[in-house]
């Protein structure tokens, strides 16, 4: 298959905005996959900053990160995304390079725990404000159930409405597969 899947796709878009010794966000850890990816990329000088809601994600990624000495170049909150403003030290306000959001819910785990519109909506908006110019954003949108189903259109609406001198506004997606696969919203700052 020449078109490149949702994931690698996001990982590809991640590549091109990080690099070693920068500043970049993972705004649900989920599993710890992005954060890991993330540590590698961003080297012995940079940071990453990982935000979740749910302990087990928490656990999930540090272990993860430990397996492969990389602990230390993450800072994980115990925090929704929404309050990445004020958690993300202001001396990395302005230097922020990328940002991943795998939203919906953590797989395997509490399916009534899913991300919200109204924070990650926050978040973007913070994100905007911290990142440098062509940082990238990238939302991963799971939704096949009916919470993601509102979160995807709220997004839509949102991410259409980003003025266009603000942000560039992508979104990559298979349009004739079925079962509601994820696709991908990228918004780079201008």
């Amino acid at each position: 298959m020449k078109l490149e899947r949702i994931l690698p796709f996001a990982k590809n878009l991640l590549e091109k905005a990080v690099t070693s010794g920068t500043v970049v966000v993972d705004a649900t850890l989920g599993n710890g996959h992005d954060t890991l990816f993330l540590a590698n990329i961003v080297g012995e000088s940079g940071r990453v900053y990982g935000f979740d809601v749910q302990e087990d994600a928490i656990q999930t990624s540090i272990e993860r990160l430990k397996q492969h000495g990389l602990e230390d170049r993450v800072t994980i909150f115990h925090a929704g995304h929404e309050q990445l403003y004020k958690l993300i030290p202001v001396c990395h306000h302005g230097k922020v390079t990328a940002a991943i959001f795998n939203l919906g819910y953590l797989p395997g785990s509490d399916k009534t725990i899913v991300t919200k519109p109204v924070t990650t909506i926050a978040a973007i908006e913070q994100l905007l404000e911290i990142m440098v110019p062509e940082g990238i954003i990238i939302l991963v949108i799971y939704h096949g159930h009916a919470e993601g189903a509102v979160e995807r259109d709220a997004l839509l609406t949102y991410c259409q409405e980003i003025d266009q001198k603000k942000a560039h506004v992508l979104q990559y997606r298979y349009i004739n597969q079925q079962n509601n696969p994820p696709f991908i919203i990228a918004i780079e700052k201008r």
